[in-house]
Parts: structure tokens; C-alpha cells; sequence
């Protein structure tokens, strides 16, 4: 068996070598959430934010590290779906409904991604993120979203292409997880 060597070690990720193969390596034990979240006048909540890994400012959907606040060890994907909700977007979800997970980018990152349903929106205050963070939320009608988000990239904002899982999720979720 090859014997995985660590090249560096930081507060979240690990950069390790196997082989001739180099990856990253999530250090939080739960990985991240994204949420789908539609407000009761059928929005879709998306949030602008810079990322300085890409240098660009991009274009998400409410998202975060799972287990990342003290003692969170062990936190649900749907507890820090609701944590992450209210922070970011400043709505509150009566239920948060689990979809699926998988891998962001398996060919680089150990990630794993989960995909919520955020039902019941509350909004409690204006959101933008805690005080590292810089965010500005936009609710898109949903009829309108593929375009809004084209337009934003013509713009020059870097869009996740997860957002298009997002939407799919949307339109044909109830269906592909209830069989």
C-alpha cells in the first residue's frame, strides 16, 4: 500500500500525497451543506460573496462547513443548514429536509457535500454573514434563476455550477427522492 505523506496542515484543510497523486483534505469531521431555500413568494435565495481562492466574486447558494463552531463536532448537516441559513441569508426554515450528498470535487478534495430543502422561511433580520464575512443575499423569482444567473456570469461573477443541481433539485427533487 503507498504510504500518504502530508505536505502541509491547516485550520481546515490538509494538503496530503499519495503516490504521485496530491489532494486536499477537509479537517472538520462533517464536511458542508448547501441549502435550496425558496421563499414563500417563490424566490430563491442566493448569496454574493468574494472568494479569495478563485479571486472573483461568486454567485452561491446559502452554504457551509458542517461541525465548525466549537464543540460542533458532531453537528447535523441539517443543523448547520439552519445555522448557516439564518447567518447568511437572515431566514429561519421551519424544516429542513435532507436531499443528498456526494463528493465536490473528487479528483482534488475529500469533500463531502450535502444537499438541503429549506421549507417554511421566516425572515428574522437582514443576514450578510458573521463578522468575517461580507454578503450580500439576492432572492431571484424562480422562474427567473438560469437566466439571472447567466446574465451574473456575462457580468463577470463566478458562478458554482452546484447552483444548477440546486435548481434541478427544485423542479424534480420530490419526485427523484420520494421513488
Amino acid at each position: 500500500m503507498t504510504q500518504t505523506e502530508v505536505l502541509c496542515n491547516g485550520r481546515w484543510l490538509r494538503l496530503l500525497k499519495r503516490g504521485r497523486w496530491e489532494y486536499a483534505e477537509r479537517t472538520n469531521p462533517g464536511g458542508a451543506v448547501i441549502i435550496v431555500a425558496v421563499t414563500d413568494r417563490d424566490c430563491i435565495l442566493f448569496v454574493e460573496q468574494w472568494r479569495e481562492a478563485i479571486r472573483s466574486k461568486t454567485i452561491e447558494m446559502p452554504a457551509g462547513l458542517v461541525g465548525d463552531v466549537a464543540g460542533g463536532h458532531d453537528e447535523s448537516a441539517a443543523i448547520a443548514a439552519e445555522r448557516e441559513l439564518l447567518e447568511e441569508t437572515g431566514y429561519r426554515a421551519a424544516r429542513i429536509e435532507y436531499l443528498m450528498e456526494g463528493p465536490s470535487s473528487s479528483g482534488m478534495s475529500n469533500e463531502i457535500i450535502a444537499f438541503v430543502r429549506a421549507y417554511g422561511l421566516v425572515r428574522e433580520h437582514a443576514g450578510g454573514g458573521d463578522h468575517t464575512e461580507d454578503i450580500v443575499v439576492h432572492e431571484v423569482p424562480r422562474s427567473e434563476a438560469p437566466r439571472w444567473l447567466l446574465k451574473k456570469m456575462r457580468e463577470g461573477y463566478s458562478i458554482d455550477p452546484k447552483l444548477f443541481a440546486g435548481l434541478y433539485f427544485l423542479e424534480h427533487g420530490e419526485a427523484l427522492f420520494r421513488e
